[in-house]
């Protein structure tokens, strides 16, 4: 483009209030908008050379009633929000940023590990409502502190994130076991083995979700999977709400068939009242939470930046459609 491009953004406050869009704002007058409701899309948009999006949907017919819309930028690595296949036929590229997440996300999933393991902040709130206090031995619990170290770890998907976990698995003494629908190489360390999905879910004492959401994946986690697992095993999805079959995974809790779940992702998000895991035993939900690190955030953001530039300059990169 020779003319400075119009930058529209549905969501910015899903970056967050901490993080500048300078970057972007030099390249071209730009709008930020918190948030936009489904019936506000095409307003917003109209006029638009540049549409960012985090988890606003643009669908196939938004998209084709945006005649000036000639890029795409997605603030996250998935981009099942948009419809790839229509922009591709418009000649729009999309473009979205990998690789910014894997230490916040890695880090994440092993927080909730160890508190599902150690039950921490359970018993700091034993502390502070006086029950250690009112003991006679010098320590108490009332929750079993289990080692990690030789218990093994499944990881579904072995992408950047999925071997970040794997290695920090490894590094608390943990066997690691991967699935990976294409061929990936093994890394350095041992004990690791590629594992098919039924033999990784049979044997895993914790098994964590990292694979893309794709038309062919939902509901991969079911209540034939989940039946396989360990009754003491652990699921953590950070991945995508609709690889798990919640209501199956909420009877498996409930009848105490699975030893416990950390989702950092459900179906509809926000969390609705009636989702079956709010009620669900040893089940610790967290808000999508798991990439916002301001480090993961601010890497994003310069991601970004250098998509809308590599797009300016003709040359655009990280595209994840394919333009005829």
């Amino acid at each position: 483009m020779t003319a400075r491009p119009r930058l529209v953004v549905l969501d910015g406050y899903t970056m967050g209030q901490d993080i500048s869009w300078q970057a972007l704002a030099d390249q071209g007058p730009l709008t930020v908008f918190d948030r936009t409701a489904p019936g506000q899309v095409l307003e917003r948009a109209a006029g638009a050379d540049v549409l960012l999006t985090n988890k606003t949907v643009l669908d196939a017919a938004t998209i084709h009633a945006l005649p000036d819309l000639k890029c795409i930028l997605v603030l996250a690595t998935g981009y099942n929000v948009v419809d790839i296949a229509a922009a591709a036929k418009r000649g729009i590229p999309v473009c979205n940023v990998p690789g910014y997440s894997p230490p916040s996300v890695a880090q994440h999933v092993l927080s909730v590990v160890l508190e599902m393991f150690s039950h921490t902040s359970h018993h700091a709130r034993a502390v502070s409502e006086g029950r250690w206090s009112a003991q006679p031995d010098f320590c108490f619990w009332d929750a079993p502190v289990v080692e990690l170290a030789g218990k093994t770890f499944g990881v579904v998907g072995f992408g950047a994130i999925g071997q970040r976990v794997a290695e920090l698995a490894h590094a608390f003494g943990m066997h690691v076991l991967a699935f990976a629908p294409r061929p990936k190489p093994a890394p350095a360390y041992q004990p690791f083995a590629f594992a098919g999905l039924d033999e990784l879910f049979a044997a895993s004492d914790v098994i964590s979700l990292h694979c893309p959401l794709t038309a062919d994946n939902e509901n991969l986690v079911d209540a034939r999977l989940l039946g396989l697992m360990k009754p003491t095993a652990r699921l953590v999805n950070t991945a995508r709400g609709q690889l798990v079959d919640e209501a199956a995974l909420a009877a498996a809790l409930t009848a105490g068939r699975l030893g416990g779940a950390a989702l950092d992702v459900v179906r509809v998000e926000p969390i609705q009242p009636g989702n079956p895991l709010l009620s669900a035993p040893n089940c610790l939900l967290t808000p999508h939470v798991a990439w916002a690190s301001q480090e993961a955030r601010t890497r994003l953001m310069a991601g970004v930046a250098a998509n809308l530039a590599g797009f300016l300059a003709g040359q655009p990169q990280n595209v994840v459609n394919k333009i005829s």
